[in-house]
């Protein structure tokens, strides 16, 4: 399938749509409070009028935020592509409303210099692929995808000040990072003169190792914080209530393995969406409205693969209040799930 053939316009009222924009740390940069992620649905195995659809609504409620990475697809580059085809055709004439940003760190193309990690040719040789893929002259924020043991730290951020000082980036990042290494990146950075905007954490109800000491360390710091996986891969939704549907992430296995389904873990997820009931929101609304009840979370990535979805989503921004009572009783739900896929880079 290929394109709608219409002539995109954005809707004039979308900064009256009810999308809050919150500012990321102590920079002067605001994000949306939902912004999109282009990790699944993306790729060439969805269909581009799909894609478009999605995009065009996003923008049209105010998300002015779109995430990539560099491999992000199937297969790798290709998210990065098909967005550069939907920015070339519909979001071109509002490039200067949006915030748009990539990473590097995990293997992208053969040889020793295409495996992925911190180094600095690796970094911004990516940098200039993914600018050429999605046909920008720069992006708003670049990052780190993970961090690199193998790598000194001064090299990584080093290669992230100089995208700056090239004029590839407009804001640096770092993502799955643990909070003695954000400290430390951090310092290098402000010595470099390119302060660290943001960081990028895999935060959910099931999954809160941010609590632990990464939060402080943002917040003490004033670097932003945008948490993605904000859903625990689905599982903070009601897809999986009564088991495991044909064409869900877990059926595919798709970065949620069925084995983690258990009936202990389904019986607190039950749990959440009976509360999430009670505050008359989808569990999906209650998960995302209760990481922005935190002021050092500036916003939550959200993916989505319809315009229904994403517009269910996006209804979480209207009740992000909690009583005492409700933090209390999610709290004895809120558990970790084993669903952090990134613990290898967050433990560095």
């Amino acid at each position: 399938m290929t394109f709608h053939v219409d002539e995109y316009k954005a809707a004039a009222g979308r900064y009256r749509a009810g999308m809050p924009y919150r500012r990321a740390g102590r920079s002067g940069l605001d994000l949306p409070a939902i912004s999109l992620g282009l990790w699944h649905n993306f790729g060439d195995d969805m269909p581009l009028d799909r894609q478009q659809a999605i995009l065009r609504r996003a923008f049209d409620k105010g998300i002015t935020h779109f995430d990539l990475a560099n491999n992000y697809g199937p297969p790798y580059g290709a998210a990065e592509r098909n967005f550069g085809t939907h920015f070339a055709r519909d979001l071109k004439p509002y490039r200067d409303e949006l915030i748009i940003s990539s990473k590097a760190g995990y293997d992208m193309w053969p040889g020793p210099y295409g495996q992925g990690g911190g180094g600095r040719k690796y970094i911004l040789a990516s940098a200039d692929q993914s600018l050429k893929r999605m046909g920008l002259d720069y992006v708003d924020i670049f990052y780190s995808h993970r961090f690199d043991e193998t790598t000194p730290l001064e090299e990584t951020m080093g290669a992230l000040d100089s995208l700056v000082r090239q004029g590839k980036a407009l804001y640096v990042g770092i993502s799955s990072y643990s909070g003695p290494r954000t400290r430390e990146a951090i310092e290098i950075l402000r010595e470099l003169g390119t302060p660290l905007l943001i960081h990028q954490p895999a935060y959910s109800m099931l999954n809160r190792w941010v609590e632990e000491d990464l939060l402080d360390v943002l917040g003490e710091t004033g670097v932003g914080c945008i948490a993605f996986s904000p859903l625990a891969q689905g599982m903070l939704t009601s897809k999986y209530l009564k088991g495991i549907p044909e064409g869900s992430r877990a059926s595919q296995g798709k970065s949620l393995s069925p084995e983690l389904l258990t009936e202990d873990s389904l019986k607190h997820v039950r749990a959440l969406n009976a509360m999430a009931r009670k505050r008359g929101q989808t569990l999906a609304q209650m998960a995302l409205a209760w990481l922005l009840k935190d002021s050092r979370v500036t916003s939550v990535l959200v993916g989505a693969s319809s315009v229904e979805q994403l517009d269910d989503n996006l209804l979480a921004v209207k009740n992000i209040t909690f009583s005492d009572a409700e933090l209390k009783a999610i709290d004895k739900h809120a558990v970790d799930a084993g669903i952090n896929l990134w613990s290898k880079s967050s433990r560095g």
